[in-house]
């Protein structure tokens, strides 16, 4: 666990706050007035059983869904709900459960791509290609050769993403997030298909990525091995609703946690 570290967590300061958030599709109510935080710095890890609407709250974090109820407050700003844009230009960044990447593009295309907001000449400048706009490409790219480097892709950095495996995939689509720069990056199962030694890969990265850009991390994942080494602080969602909030060793031994997702015999 990770969460005996120099600094306290639970004293730090609160970069995201979710507040009696609920959201509903129809009849069905797939968030029911949850509320918790996240502290700068911090890994903050999000479980739960299938269905217990953990990916819909990062649809909510980032803009994608708009909750009916409750208020969002990023980096000081509340508001009832966050727009997509909002949340990009504001420092939320987010990898998908699902591999989204541009696949006829080669591994640098792709995370060059999360450096679009960071481009400040405009779309003729960049068609040109001269003078201040290829002096701020040559600089965004920089940038990107240090990602790939410190995600140690160098060999695959021109080969189109539809050729690469899995595992590879999901490190060039967290490059792309790193790209960035965010505050607050949002990581939806990123083990997810992934055999061993690609989660202890994948492990490492988001262990510097938290250590060296003081990047705060909220990690959805099902792998409770990865969540208690990975994570500072769990919360707990089952069914929409918020049933366990603390630490990796306080949520293991939750007995609602136990009946609800974990499977541990009394």
């Amino acid at each position: 666990m990770r969460a005996p570290a120099d600094i306290d967590i639970s004293a730090g300061e609160t970069i995201l706050s979710i507040e009696n958030v609920s959201l509903s599709f129809g009849g069905v109510r797939a968030i029911r007035d949850v509320s918790f935080d996240i502290k700068k710095g911090e890994v903050r890890a999000i479980i739960g059983p299938n269905g217990a609407g953990k990916t819909s709250m990062l649809n909510v974090i980032n803009g994608f869904y708009h909750p009916q109820q409750g208020r969002i407050t990023f980096k000081g700003q509340a508001r009832a709900k966050m727009q997509p844009h909002d949340a990009a230009r504001g420092g939320i960044a987010r990898t998908f459960q699902n591999v989204a990447l541009f696949k006829g593009m080669s591994a640098l295309d792709n995370i060059m791509a999360g450096r679009t907001l960071k481009m400040k000449r405009g779309f003729l400048w960049q068609l040109l290609r001269v003078g201040p706009a290829l002096n701020e490409e040559i600089a965004h790219r920089h940038r990107v050769e240090e990602i790939i480097d410190f995600l140690e892709i160098q060999a695959i950095r021109k080969v189109p993403v539809a050729r690469l495996p899995y595992g590879l995939q999901k490190r060039v689509e967290l490059g792309r997030a790193l790209a960035m720069e965010p505050d607050l990056l949002l990581l939806d199962e990123p083990m997810a298909g992934m055999n061993l030694e690609e989660k202890e890969d994948m492990s490492r990265f988001i262990i510097d990525v938290n250590d060296h850009f003081g990047t705060t991390i909220a990690l959805i994942e099902h792998d409770m091995g990865v969540v208690m080494d990975l994570s500072d602080r769990v919360v707990v969602l089952d069914h929409g609703v918020k049933i366990a909030d603390g630490t990796p060793g306080e949520v293991k031994s939750n007995q609602n946690v136990i009946d609800a997702y974990l499977g541990v015999a009394h």
